[in-house]
This record gives C-alpha cells, sequence and structure tokens, in this order.
C-alpha cells in the first residue's frame, strides 16, 4: 500500500503538474495577442526591437486609402454574409430537423462535406463557377465584390446549420404543435417559440460565420477580382513590398478589432447575467 505522505506528495505534484499545463496553454493561447497589441504601439516599426510607445500606426492605418478600403470590404462582407448566412443557415436547419431520420442524417452529411473540404478546393471550385456562370450571361470576368460576398455566405451557411441544429434536438417537439393547437399561426408559434428555444444555437452560429468571414483569405482570394481585396489579401500582396510599413498597421487594425471583440463580449455577458437575475 502507498503511504498516505507519499499519496499527498503526488497529489500535490499531480496538482503542480496540473496548474504548469494550464499556464502554458493560457501563454500558448495569449502570448500571440500580447505581442500583436504591443507592436501596435511600438514606435520601431520594423518590430526588431521596442522603440517606445507612440500611436502612430493607428493614424497610419486611416490614412492609408488602399488598406482602408480593404478594410471596408472585410467589414461590409463580414457582416452582410452573416446576417444572410444566419438567416438562410437558420431555416435550412428547421428544414432539416423536420424531416424523418434517414433523410436528415443525409443532409447533416452533405451540410458537413463543405466544413471538412479544404478551402483552397471550395475556392477554386466557386471560382470556376463564377468564371462559368458569368460566360453563361455574357460577362467574361464576373469577379469581384458580389462574387466575394456570395463565396463567404456560401461557405458560412454550414456552421451556422451545425450550430442550430443540436438546439432544436434539444427540443421538446410537441411545443410547437401544442402553439398551433392553441390557435398560433405557424409563424407566430415560429418566432415565439422555437426561436427563443434555439437562440444560443442561432447566436453561436453567428459568431462563428463572422469570425469565418473575417479572417479568411483563401476562398476570398479565389472568388475576387478587379482590384477588390479583404484585409487578408491586402496584407498578403503587401507583405514584401512594404513589409516594415504594411506590418506595423496590421498590428494595430488587429489590435482595434480584438478590443472591440472584447467589448462585444463583455456586453453580452453583463445582459445576459441581468436576464438570469431577472429570471
Amino acid at each position: 500500500m502507498i503511504k498516505i505522505s507519499t499519496r499527498k506528495k503526488l497529489q500535490k505534484a499531480g496538482s503542480v503538474l496540473k496548474a504548469f499545463f494550464v499556464i502554458f496553454v493560457l501563454v500558448v493561447l495569449y502570448l500571440p495577442i500580447f505581442y500583436i497589441i504591443i507592436q501596435s504601439i511600438n514606435a520601431d516599426g520594423t518590430g526588431n526591437t521596442f522603440g517606445g510607445v507612440t500611436l502612430r500606426w493607428y493614424g497610419e492605418l486611416f490614412k492609408d486609402a488602399e488598406l482602408m478600403d480593404a478594410i471596408v470590404n472585410t467589414l461590409s462582407i463580414a457582416f452582410i454574409s452573416t446576417l444572410v448566412s444566419t438567416v438562410l443557415g437558420t431555416l435550412f436547419a428547421l428544414g432539416i430537423n423536420s424531416l424523418d431520420r434517414k433523410r436528415k442524417q443525409r443532409l447533416i452529411f452533405l451540410n458537413n462535406v463543405p466544413i471538412i473540404n479544404a478551402d483552397i478546393v471550395t475556392g477554386v471550385f466557386l471560382m470556376l463557377v463564377f468564371l462559368t456562370f458569368g460566360r453563361m450571361i455574357g460577362v467574361n470576368y464576373p469577379l469581384g465584390y458580389t462574387t466575394m460576398l456570395i463565396a463567404h455566405i456560401f461557405f458560412s451557411i454550414p456552421y451556422v446549420i451545425l450550430s442550430v441544429l443540436p438546439k432544436l434536438n434539444e427540443m421538446d417537439p410537441n411545443l410547437y404543435d401544442a402553439a398551433l393547437d392553441l390557435g398560433s399561426k405557424p409563424r407566430e408559434a415560429i418566432m415565439k417559440i422555437i426561436i427563443p428555444s434555439i437562440r444560443p444555437g442561432i447566436i453561436t452560429g453567428m459568431l462563428i460565420a463572422f469570425t469565418m468571414s473575417i479572417d479568411d483569405f483563401i476562398i476570398s482570394y479565389f472568388t475576387t477580382g478587379g482590384g477588390v481585396a479583404n484585409f487578408s489579401i491586402w496584407l498578403y500582396t503587401n507583405r514584401k513590398a512594404t513589409r516594415f510599413q504594411a506590418l506595423p498597421k496590421a498590428y494595430a487594425y488587429n489590435t482595434i478589432i480584438m478590443v472591440l471583440t472584447l467589448a462585444i463580449l463583455i456586453i453580452y455577458n453583463i445582459i445576459k447575467k441581468r436576464k438570469m437575475v431577472k429570471k
């Protein structure tokens, strides 16, 4: 038998190991974020040394017309594609959930294919589809803002469906029928019974869709043209010629996005806690 003192030592060693592992994971996750924030206020544009604190790169960010166009494209496409894909994905999830088990499993499998598919395959496929359709309607090179937006909607929908379906499975299927029996119209039953029940799944899918869109490079690269670029494409095209001018502004942009994201999460959690307290 193991002595009590030995057992305590092993438990203590296990606790220390767990704490070390947690700290290690947190450092790996958050060190790049802190690095980006520090470099965004680093006066030394090369990033090799710390030249003091400055807000110069935030000013340069808004002075660069090409970069601002890319940021506007990035954010507008992200917001529009998120809104459209959330609505369509939720409707598709409702439709899939209403089917029998066999058809449901088949459609879930088909929905998962674009998710596990390589981005480059999806990008090339969509590019060929857009070019083929363009020739059919007499447009030789249709790639641009609209095609990139459609591509983002296309690859975001499966994530919304995947987020909403589990919440639909958790919901009591008799609630909808009960609402109809009590005199509610189908639309009222969906809006007042189903949507509130699956709201967490909808919000999760919406956040994933927005994150995937704002961060995308490969699919965007293959489905755009005519000088239309998002932030990822702008950074890629400027990575060599003006590397030390582009990177500090990229750090500033990423810092702003991170701060806004953090603010949204904090506000959301505050609202959520207040609602829970009221209940």
